[in-house]
């Protein structure tokens, strides 16, 4: 069912957040990002430990949009890249040393929308708000989107085009990991 507003979202910037309002996002989180624990090999859901973590850590920048007083969505932006286990420093360091020496490379933790709102602005509503960071600092930023989402749903894709929408910027795969699996049916076959 898609949720009809008259009004955009409103957006925040949340440094930190008490346990109670963490729990409820984490419930948001969870019944956003569930499915995913099948769909992809990589791990693409926080145990509710480092969900936690990132809540409460100031490093950690948590837009946040409202409808009114529901919560519809969450997007995590960070400059301290040591607070993202999944990823290298040492990569961005060597690949951007000027944005790196200017403490100007983001990572984009996670972006969700509640479901009955993903056909809204509201996604596009809490990018805006980073992408005016982003050009502010002349930033380098990156993001991950596993095979799923890319390919099936073509996230990569429209994230790109509305990034075109707001910003000079010039969006590259920097990286890759493909998973691969054997199934053995058993010894082989003398030749």
């Amino acid at each position: 069912m898609r949720a009809e507003t008259t009004h955009p979202p409103t957006v925040t910037i949340e440094e930190t957040v008490d346990e109670q309002t963490a729990q409820d996002y984490f419930g948001l989180y969870r019944e956003t990002f569930g499915e995913l624990a099948t769909r992809a090999v990589a791990r693409q859901v926080l145990h509710e430990s480092e969900f936690m973590e990132e809540m409460r850590d100031p490093r950690v920048h948590k837009y946040v949009a409202r409808l009114d007083d529901q919560i519809v969505g969450i997007s995590t932006l960070t400059s301290d890249l040591e607070t993202v286990p999944w990823i290298s420093p040492d990569y961005f360091a060597h690949h951007y040393p000027e944005h790196t020496a200017r403490r100007a490379v983001f990572y984009l933790g996670f972006t969700l929308v509640r479901a009955e709102h993903r056909r809204s602005r509201v996604f596009q509503a809490m990018i805006e708000r980073v992408v005016e960071l982003l050009v502010a600092e002349r930033a380098v930023c990156a993001w991950d989107i596993c095979a799923f989402n890319d390919d099936s749903l073509g996230f990569g894709a429209a994230i790109e085009h509305f990034l075109h929408s707001q910003a000079e910027v010039t969006v590259e795969k920097i990286d890759r990991q493909t998973y691969y699996a054997g199934t053995f049916a058993g010894p082989a076959r003398s030749r």
